[in-house]
């Protein structure tokens, strides 16, 4: 009996210290601390890739001026000419015709004003001696020449229209380059209207020199400069890289694109870069100012707004922004509520919100 006693107190012992372990809690594991970063000021270099095309600095397309055939081809596609260089005789037997008979009207033309300036130099000289001519025969005289010598100087002119209108039937190179297209062979009809102008006989271009074009978006053109410096490549030659300098810009915005024309003079010796290649241009877009730089894991973009989290008096405040250039993993913000060596979030959310205790 006695040790059934001993048997229940030690159970009822057992029983009591494993309802103690139970009740006894785990310790709270401590909360992590957030991460801040004190806020500064500097100039974010960057840069952006663009699509850009490659242009003749000089390019014409050349055409017929007057209907005619064509009888000569001087060049073809590749030829290397020369400004003045005779490239095409075009052949228009009108136009002989037309310029014989202004060249006999203008021989009869000279005939008849040089017959009325002697008669009327005769009667001028008749008419110093008193009582000789009459005046008005001396007006009449006079009225003559001067008549002639306007249908003269007409014919001249007529004249000197049809040999103009022969010139075009010889097209010659407006500047040094290279025939890039031809369009027509010997005895096809060419002319400023129908179907012989429905296509240009050349089209020339400047070689040596090229433009570069490239369209910069709004909210860079900013950090454009005059005679700033950039590189481009082109897909044809991948292990090359090209410079060039801005040399002009349009100064104005393409209203559908929303975008400003830049043109580059790439120098083009060794012809390695042909016109109409497409090119990816390497713009550097380094800042005229400091502005605060922050890592993009500090800005929150919330439907309500975009905004950094701040941290005053170990309490989070959020704070609005308006975000800049992105590069790499930093970004621009503008915001006249921060200050330098101001606390920031470094990985932000949502889930901080006012007044929260920053667990610093």
């Amino acid at each position: 009996m006695k040790n059934i006693t001993l048997l229940s107190a030690a159970l009822s012992l057992l029983l009591l210290y494993s309802c103690g372990e139970e009740k006894k809690e785990a310790p709270a594991a401590p909360e992590p601390k957030t991460e801040t970063f004190g806020l500064q000021k500097q100039k974010m270099s960057s840069e952006i890739r663009l699509p850009a095309e490659l242009q003749g600095f000089r390019q014409v397309d050349l055409y017929a001026k007057v209907s005619s055939f064509v009888k000569e081809l001087k060049v073809d596609i590749g030829s290397q000419v020369k400004a003045g260089q005779l490239l095409i005789v075009l052949e228009a037997p009108e136009i002989s015709s037309q310029l014989a008979a202004a060249e006999s009207r203008l021989h009869a033309a000279e005939a008849l004003y040089t017959a009325t300036n002697a008669t009327y130099n005769r009667i001028l000289e008749t008419s110093k001696v008193e009582g000789t001519i009459s005046k008005n025969d001396l007006d009449i005289a006079l009225s003559r020449k001067s008549s002639d010598y306007a249908q003269l100087q007409a014919t001249k002119a007529s004249y000197r229209e049809v040999q103009v209108m022969q010139s075009y039937l010889k097209i010659h190179a407006p500047f040094d380059g290279v025939i890039s297209a031809r369009n027509v062979n010997v005895g096809a009809y060419v002319g400023p209207a129908g179907a012989g102008s429905s296509a240009p006989l050349f089209t020339i271009q400047d070689q040596k020199k090229l433009r570069l074009a490239v369209s910069v978006p709004e909210m860079y053109t900013g950090y454009l400069g005059d005679g700033g410096e950039i590189s481009f490549k082109v897909a044809p030659l991948p292990n090359d890289k090209f410079t060039a300098k801005i040399a002009r810009r349009s100064g104005a915005l393409d209203t559908r694109l929303r975008s400003e024309r830049v043109e580059m003079d790439v120098i083009n010796t060794n012809k390695k870069l042909l016109p109409g290649m497409v090119a990816e241009v390497i713009l550097p877009l380094n800042a005229k100012d400091s502005t605060f730089v922050v890592p993009k894991s500090a800005v929150v973009n919330s439907a309500e707004r975009i905004y950094v989290i701040t941290v005053e008096d170990n309490k989070f405040k959020r704070t609005g922004i308006v975000k800049g250039r992105e590069y790499g993993d930093n970004i621009e913000i503008y915001s006249d509520s921060l200050k330098v060596n101001q606390l920031l979030v470094k990985a932000a959310s949502e889930e901080m919100r006012n007044g929260d205790p920053a667990n610093n």
